[in-house]
């Protein structure tokens, strides 16, 4: 079998619990947001947060 899907949101660290995912600001505590690589999205109600891309990988005009 392998590691729950919920176990792999936290990850501890030094003895204490950390999140991977943010949690929803609008649906609050609870509620993940899905990691899509390039933006955070929440599957509840939809909220997207984009990441910031290094200036690196921006294109120039």
């Amino acid at each position: 079998m392998g590691i729950p899907r919920k176990a792999r949101l936290y990850e501890v660290k030094d003895g204490k619990v950390e999140r991977k995912n943010p949690f929803c600001p609008r649906c609050g505590p609870g509620v993940f947001m899905a990691d899509h690589g390039n933006r955070y999205a929440c599957g509840k109600c939809g909220y997207t947060e984009f990441k910031e891309q290094p200036e690196s990988k921006k294109k120039e005009e």
